[in-house]
């Protein structure tokens, strides 16, 4: 790697910069460490945005790919649904966290009948896994519970990895749930080594990295699979304990791998610090959320005093990491750290007691928490008389699989379906207003401009619905005999929706080539740009192109390659490339009204409405893929391949973009 001898990467899962109560400070702001060290070295970009939807796998991927959800395969989380050929048209469960060469994890059946890759690349085959570049360039890439880099599951990857005959599948077998042995022994912890690594030797229990589509191939390369096998290379002295000292164990006592809840900063840190002291210079690392009590709940508010608690473990933990680390000479001025959170998170709740209280010096507690669970199909029923059967991925932003996959302009079931949608209401819980639930729809045509639509037709829900954030809806029976609204303490953040508080997320950036600016709130940017920038600062580059864009803005000019610099509208044409590509850049946002607006109207007798919108969505979405294409090509360009773009070309590719925004704005 060129500038940085050392790369750390931490992805929080729900983690705030701002504020959920103004009078409570925000979770980095609990984490003084942390944030200190953002805003003292380096830089922290607070107009940051997630992809769509907003979940934790989807949202990981795309940070860790570089490319949207349409070109990794997993644009919907942290489950799926995948339907059956005819004549059944069901649909069946598909889990987005599986190892990366897989195919989708079906736990209901061993026989499913989808059988492509999980992780599926816009080609149909196996994505491009984000290790690669690091390995060829002779650095061992390690992996703490870092989505699908690691074995996710006991059901499959174990065998897939190991082989179904093998001592670790035997294990397996021998110790079924409830036992926890296998996940501590094998699940969540990882190795991928560059090419003849002793790391990763057989001797070691090294098994092959396969990756049987990555462009240029990919043979000869091993990994370590497993806290079993990582923890004896990284703590040859003893059990891997996490920064207070404690060993590292699972709920039930198994030392190991403590469980994707179990990834506190003191455990996962620990992980982080141990590989970088043993061979393993780059690391990417998951934290799990503090707003929990895990692993069982219930749910914490903002300023709630196990919340509070949390935080200040969270904070002790970075500093006893960063102290570590500086002893160890690793630190912001020979290495590359990263931070960001999956998504943002809608806090559901009432008002907290007493009033005015700040969490830190006075607790808040809550009357009335917890997310408002919908059953929508039991809504369909009483309100629209809607009886189709159906399926969802439950969300705050529930696909939908009709049953029998019906077309989507489907006169008889479809379309009557989604103007229903459109106009459910429910009574809410905690404030007794009527809520009007849906926010917006998506169907096909959206979802593909919106980068929903994988390689797999099978995994295409009939629609989405974006709904009222405070509501997280299901698929249960057709009646509201038991209440189809109630609200649920033991989830009350609540994502994948669109929403501000819950797509827009931050960014840190450590390290050499990083200007030392502190917070820059003017930059948009999404998941999609953390790769391009990374790479460009080490001097790395993917096999494949990317949907984000390197963050120039908040690099020193030594560290910006000569044709960035002599492209000089390079900033202009990234900005307006991100406005109209990025899910939730104004392109996105402005056709997802649109979108919601063709679905709700019409009538038996009249649906030309959505007939004309939508032959406009989908003029907008060809010219949109079209344009996109031709300036990343320049933009890529200019990052990775030295050629500098002229500003004639960048105007004329803004002038269109601009044009493109504009007739969006028009359509009625």
């Amino acid at each position: 790697m060129a500038t940085s001898s050392m790369l750390s990467t931490v992805q929080f899962d729900n983690t705030h910069f701002t504020r959920d109560n103004p009078n409570v400070p925000s979770d980095l702001e609990q984490m003084p460490n942390l944030l200190n060290f953002i805003e003292s070295n380096g830089v922290l970009l607070s107009n940051h945005h997630t992809p769509l939807i907003a979940h934790t796998a989807t949202d990981i991927l795309t940070s860790l790919t570089g490319v949207y959800g349409d070109r990794h395969g997993v644009p919907i989380s942290n489950s799926f649904r995948y339907f059956n050929p005819p004549p059944s048209g069901t649909s069946n469960l598909g889990v987005s966290f599986a190892y990366w060469n897989g195919a989708i994890f079906d736990p209901t059946t061993l026989t499913p009948t989808d059988t492509t890759f999980n992780m599926l690349a816009a080609n149909g085959k196996n994505a491009p896994a984000p290790w690669v570049p690091y390995t060829r360039a002779g650095c061992n890439f390690g992996a703490v519970a870092t989505a699908n880099t690691i074995l996710e599951n006991t059901s499959v990857d174990v065998s897939r990895v190991f082989g179904p005959a093998s001592v670790q599948q035997q294990e397996v077998t021998a110790n079924p749930p409830p036992s926890t042995l296998p996940q501590a022994d094998f699940v969540g912890i990882g190795v991928h080594c560059a090419l003849n690594n002793s790391l990763c030797s057989a001797a070691n229990t090294g098994q092959p990295d396969v990756l049987p589509d990555e462009p240029g191939g990919y043979s000869g390369y091993m990994g370590l699979f497993g806290h079993k096998y990582v923890a004896s290379q990284i703590s040859p002295n003893g059990p891997l304990t996490d920064l207070n000292g404690n060993i590292i164990k699972d709920a039930k006592g198994n030392v190991g791998f403590p469980g994707f809840d179990g990834m506190s900063a003191s455990v996962s840190l620990s992980y982080v610090a141990a590989m970088q002291e043993h061979n393993v210079p780059v690391t990417y690392a998951y934290i799990s959320d503090a707003h929990d009590a895990h692993p069982s709940g219930p749910a914490y508010g903002p300023g709630s005093a196990g919340y509070v608690t949390a935080l200040k473990a969270y904070d002790q933990a970075f500093g006893t990491f960063f102290t570590r680390l500086a002893n160890d000479g690793i630190n912001q001025r020979n290495s590359l750290f990263v931070f960001t959170s999956d998504e943002g998170d809608h806090f559901v709740g009432g008002a907290p007691s007493p009033a005015g209280c700040d969490g830190v010096t006075t607790p808040c507690t809550y009357s009335q928490i917890g997310e408002l669970n919908g059953n929508l199909a039991g809504l369909l029923a009483t309100e629209q008389k809607i009886t189709t059967l159906f399926k969802v991925h439950s969300d705050s932003a529930p696909n939908v699989y009709i049953t029998g996959n019906p077309a989507r302009n489907d006169q008889t079931v479809t379309r009557p379906f989604e103007r229903a949608v459109g106009k459910l209401t429910a009574v809410n819980p905690m404030t007794k207003n009527t809520d009007t639930l849906t926010k917006y729809l998506a169907d096909p045509v959206e979802m593909k401009l919106l980068h929903m639509i994988t390689a797999d037709p099978a995994r295409t829900p009939t629609f989405t619905m974006f709904a009222d954030p405070n509501y997280f809806l299901f698929a249960g029976a057709t009646n509201c005999t038991s209440p189809c609204v109630t609200q649920q303490p033991g989830f009350a953040w609540n994502h994948g929706d669109v929403s501000p508080d819950i797509n827009t997320t931050w960014l840190g950036m450590v390290g050499p080539g990083v200007d030392q600016t502190g917070v820059d709130s003017a930059t948009w940017s999404d998941h999609t740009d953390i790769r391009s920038t990374m790479l460009m600062l080490l001097g790395l580059k993917d096999d494949y192109s990317h949907d984000g864009r390197a963050l120039v803005e908040d690099l020193t000019g030594w560290a910006q390659p000569p044709a960035v610099k002599k492209s000089g509208s390079f900033v202009s044409l990234a900005q307006m490339y991100k406005q109209i590509d990025a899910c939730v850049g104004q392109l996105g946002l402005a056709t997802l009204a649109v979108s919601t607006k063709a679905l709700e109207s019409g009538s038996s007798s009249d649906d030309s409405t959505y007939t004309n919108l939508e032959n406009q969505l989908t003029s907008i979405s060809t010219q949109r893929d079209a344009l996109a294409a031709q300036m990343i090509a320049l933009l890529e360009n200019a990052e990775f391949n030295g050629q500098p773009f002229s500003n004639q070309q960048a105007r004329q590719l803004i002038s269109q973009g601009q044009a493109l925004l504009n007739s969006v704005n028009t359509m009625t």
